[in-house]
């Protein structure tokens, strides 16, 4: 039975609400410092639900000029620290003493704008789910997103190809070749709901209305809980914001980092050509020495001399060593990321901008 539950893989996760309220509270209270935490819960035929959730404590960084900084590195390598491994360990041997669901099912970050695309989000992940426990997630809080009123959270793992390639700890030209690895493979999102228990829906359904003066008739189902005329709709009041014609400023920062990690990724194409151009001047002086070599040799052949050994260029030359091609793709996989946000800004403000095109250039 535990082999088959091994077997099956992760087809979705589903979070109580409760959880994602305290995730909330939690990045919201942390920012612009990253907040993240472990997560507790339970896998069951594919779908990994999580029930609860636990921040890591803070660490106190000390004082320097990039104070900022340091905080904001220690709470993001937060997730495998020891410290912070032992604490939850404990915390899980608490909960199995109070008969709850107590396995770990992942950790939790915020972020801004989408950027979490980074060597701190993989190698927490990689530690997640290679050293606790294979079926576990990632959850990414947006707080910048979310302040504009739309809830972003979202799920991912590391893709078996990826972390195949990580183990090995070889992300070269060749071993890239080889694998098939590319930037899209890295991280694998699984769709993600929110689970609400039944009284808390029924709570919902009555918010809208005023409380009754005589006692209602309890509903048979919850069908009839639905439909009852007592729970009046609210009512639509127009909407304005969205007659605004200024471009929303988030498309404007997302484009920003956009062309930051651009130049990143141009910066570590930049370091690869130096290396490529690096590797042929060596090349080129082991061709030019191996031949001499062989001219050398011949001519003392020719006197009836003892050979010189022509691996002595391994002694003598030192080729480069190939920089790790994995920033590249991390890089190439948060250009996808802002591209995405900027897709998803401009979709609105484009619309807008058609629908006004003949006021903004009247001479059309």
């Amino acid at each position: 039975m535990a082999d088959a539950s091994k077997e099956t893989p992760l087809k979705a996760v589903q979070i109580e609400a409760l959880v994602v309220m305290k995730i909330i509270k939690h990045s919201s209270q942390s920012f612009p410092t990253t907040a993240t935490g472990f997560l507790v819960g339970m896998e069951a035929s594919g779908t990994l639900q999580v029930t609860n959730s636990f921040p890591f404590p803070t660490v106190d960084a000390p004082a320097s000029d990039g104070h900022q900084d340091s905080s904001s590195n220690l709470a993001a390598a937060a997730p495998r620290a020891k410290s912070n491994v032992a604490y939850q360990n404990e915390m899980i041997k608490y909960l199995r003493e109070v008969n709850v669901d107590a396995n770990n099912v992942g950790w939790y970050t915020s972020t801004s704008m989408g950027n979490f695309v980074n060597v701190n989000t993989i190698e927490n992940q990689f530690f997640y789910q290679k050293e606790l426990n294979e079926k576990t997630v990632a959850l990414v809080h947006d707080v910048s997103r979310s302040s504009q009123g739309s809830l972003s959270l979202r799920a991912y793992r590391l893709s078996p190809s990826f972390v195949a390639a990580y183990k090995e700890g070889k992300f070269t030209t060749d071993s890239l070749q080889k694998s098939g690895l590319r930037y899209q493979d890295i991280l694998v999102e699984l769709p993600l709901t929110i689970h609400n228990s039944h009284l808390l829906t029924s709570l919902l359904h009555q918010l809208p209305a005023d409380a009754p003066k005589e006692e209602l008739a309890f509903p048979p189902n919850l069908a009839a809980l639905q439909q009852d005329p007592n729970t009046p709709n609210p009512p639509l009041y127009p909407n304005f914001d969205s007659l605004d014609l200024s471009i929303d400023p988030f498309l404007e920062k997302s484009c920003d980092l956009l062309l930051e990690s651009i130049e990143n990724h141009h910066t570590e194409l930049n370091n690869h050509q130096y290396y490529q151009r690096s590797l042929a001047r060596e090349q080129a002086k082991i061709t030019a020495w191996q031949q001499k070599r062989k001219a050398e040799n011949a001519a003392r052949a020719a006197s009836k001399q003892a050979a010189l050994p022509e691996d002595e260029w391994q002694r003598l030359f030192k080729l480069p060593q190939e920089p790790s091609r994995l920033e590249t793709l991390l890089n190439s996989r948060q250009v996808e990321q802002y591209a995405r946000q900027v897709d998803g800004f401009a979709a609105g403000v484009s619309t807008k901008m058609f629908a006004v095109r003949s006021n903004l250039m009247p001479g059309e």
